[in-house]
């Protein structure tokens, strides 16, 4: 199995808080992942590529989902390659939109990000989260 250096984890784990404190930030965490990225949220809404994310982020702060926060503790962190690495997180959430039925969204999920090194760091390549019931 490759090996990730004590430098390379601590730049991933930095990158996945980054990313968790960014969460409302429409200009900071698209750029935190790569132009090709895929999301698969808790609800099971996908999408393909930055743009994308941009756009359906800025239209989720724009509503009542303003008032849906998330955290994100790491589980576990392995290098595939020298260049990708796999981390498993659990993703709790904090649903605070008044009026909205208790079970509306799941209150945990298993995260899962696909990490690529790049030209500029280290970036999220693909996250997905699976409800947890």
């Amino acid at each position: 199995m490759t090996g990730l250096s004590t430098e390379d984890e601590q730049a991933v784990r930095e990158l996945v808080r980054r990313a968790d404190d960014a969460q409302s930030d429409v200009d900071l965490l698209p750029e935190l992942h790569t132009a090709e990225m895929v999301i698969v949220n808790i609800a099971g809404r996908r999408l393909f590529g930055r743009a994308a994310f941009t756009q359906a982020m800025a239209a989720a702060l724009g509503s009542g989902l303003k008032d849906v926060r998330t955290s994100v503790e790491i589980v576990d962190v392995r290098a595939l390659t020298d260049d990708v690495v796999v981390v498993s997180c659990v993703k709790t959430v904090y649903d605070e939109r008044p009026d909205t039925e208790p079970d509306a969204l799941p209150a945990t999920g298993a995260l899962t990000y696909v990490v690529r090194r790049t030209s500029a760091g280290w970036r999220l390549a693909l996250a997905q989260t699976t409800p947890i019931r």
